[in-house]
């Protein structure tokens, strides 16, 4: 690999950056017209701007993406987290060109990406399932459907969706009236508005286990957890779930290995779980075909380098890993940092940063797009960066945490920074006393009453 084109922005565009400068490879970054000032941009090799600032008419553009990768000479792609690295499609289009797509082989994705298929292949390689069923358009096989897996339910998009695309259904006629809502927004983001439906625990924890294959071999980098979340979007990560006892770590992670080898995975991908803590029960409920946002935990207690290890398989390297080399160490917490106002309902806060102060010190990584004057615009996701700590334990690792929080400060725009401090020091994050909806409840109680704006840096 000569040449790598990056189908993304913002931190991840400087993460893929930075590894493929380290292994020698030069790099193209697309940019719509609202990012040509990017840091990824300022630090690529060569920039190539895709269209306009709209998502749709740049970073979304599949055929704009790929005339530019061939016009600027590379001869691989990788397509980051988000956008279009989760399409199929793209992969096709990707390798028509001529190019190696830095990712799953697209059958991969679209048999992942459709969430009722995964869920009985999964099934079919032996992995537990959250009971459920449909990947329906019929209304009357999902009422049938539900009444056999019983209330409260989850209603999700078959062909894709994420977190803000869930809705849940309490009885039957609540389900009736969210399943016209649910093919309505599924028809207009995916093109198909069939729907499927998963038993809702309101208590789990949100498991995820990372993992590598070339095709041939898969391994796993053990787990993290991802349980503190704002109406399914992660705020908060963490690696390894640290309340998992031995037995059910090997026990998860061996399924998700058994899951990529049965499909003969290639590059970097994640199993998620549900786990009901009460009943120590797990199930699988889909897999993500590409880089995660959280990636830098399982880095930091495995001491591997994941961009890296992608690259390499696109490359045509067979993979250097064994599962019995791969050792876990100590403990990482990654705090996802937002242009959000949290004490304003998280409302997206675009600006201009005036200046930034980073953390530093031993354990501490800050991974981010921002320097002084950069624009945050407002097309986009809201992610800035990720700060990431390391100690050999938890309590340590938490205390680390809060010391890189009260020095991290971004000035000019509103950010998650005060939730943040305030999450390191609450009594249930440190006694891992938390589940999916445990946020929710946090907020309910005012928790940024008298906190006070952020200081200026």
């Amino acid at each position: 690999m000569r040449k790598l084109f990056i189908a993304n922005r913002g931190e991840i565009a400087v993460r893929i950056i930075r590894a493929a400068r380290e292994l020698g490879i030069r790099t193209v970054q697309a940019v719509s017209a609202a990012d040509r000032e990017m840091l990824a941009a300022r630090l690529a090799d060569e920039v190539f701007e895709v269209g306009p600032a709209p998502a749709a008419k740049s970073y979304l553009d599949r055929e704009a993406l790929v005339r530019a990768a061939v016009a600027s000479g590379a001869d691989a792609v990788h397509p980051g987290y988000g956008f279009l690295a989760e399409n199929a499609t793209f992969a096709e289009a990707v390798e028509r060109a001529g190019l190696v797509f830095v990712g799953p082989r697209p059958e991969t994705i679209r048999l992942m990406g459709d969430k009722a298929r995964a869920r009985e292949f999964a099934a079919a390689a032996g992995v537990p399932i959250v009971p459920g069923g449909g990947g329906s358009l019929e209304i009357n096989e999902l009422l049938g459907c539900a009444r056999a897996i019983g209330f409260p339910l989850m209603i999700k998009a078959a062909a894709g969706g994420g977190g803000r695309g869930i809705r849940i259904a309490s009885n039957a006629e609540v389900l009736q009236r969210l399943i016209a809502e649910a093919q309505s927004e599924a028809k207009a983001a995916f093109g198909d508005g069939a729907i499927y439906l998963e038993r809702f625990l309101p208590r789990a924890r949100h498991i995820e286990v990372q993992v590598l294959g070339d095709g041939e071999r898969a391994v796993h980098l053990f787990e993290r957890e991802c349980s503190l979340q704002r109406r399914r979007q992660k705020l908060w990560e963490e690696a390894p779930a640290a309340f998992l006892t031995s037995a059910q770590r090997d026990a998860l992670c061996d399924s998700a290995v058994r899951l990529a080898a049965a499909m003969g995975y290639r590059g970097a991908g994640t199993l998620e779980y549900l786990l009901d803590e009460e009943r120590g029960e797990y199930f699988f409920i889909e897999m993500n075909t590409r880089i995660q946002v959280e990636h830098p935990v399982t880095e930091m207690v495995t001491g591997l380098d994941l961009v890296r290890e992608m690259l390499g398989v696109a490359a045509g390297r067979p993979l250097g890993l064994r599962q019995g080399e791969i050792t876990l160490r100590g403990h990482a917490i990654e705090c996802r940092i937002n242009a959000e106002d949290p004490e304003r309902g998280f409302l997206p806060a675009p600006g201009v940063v005036h200046a930034v102060i980073v953390p530093g010190g031993p354990g501490v990584r800050f991974d981010s797009m921002l320097y002084p004057g950069c624009a945050v615009p407002p097309f986009y996701d809201s992610l800035l960066g990720k700060l990431v700590v390391w100690d050999e334990t938890r309590a340590q690792a938490l205390a680390r945490l809060r010391r890189a929080l009260a020095e991290l400060c971004i000035d000019g725009i509103r950010t998650t920074i005060p939730a943040h401090r305030i999450l390191a020091a609450h009594p249930d994050v440190a006694r891992q006393a938390v589940h999916t909806r445990w946020i929710e409840t946090w907020l309910a109680g005012n928790p940024f009453a008298n906190t006070g704006a952020e200081a200026e840096c």
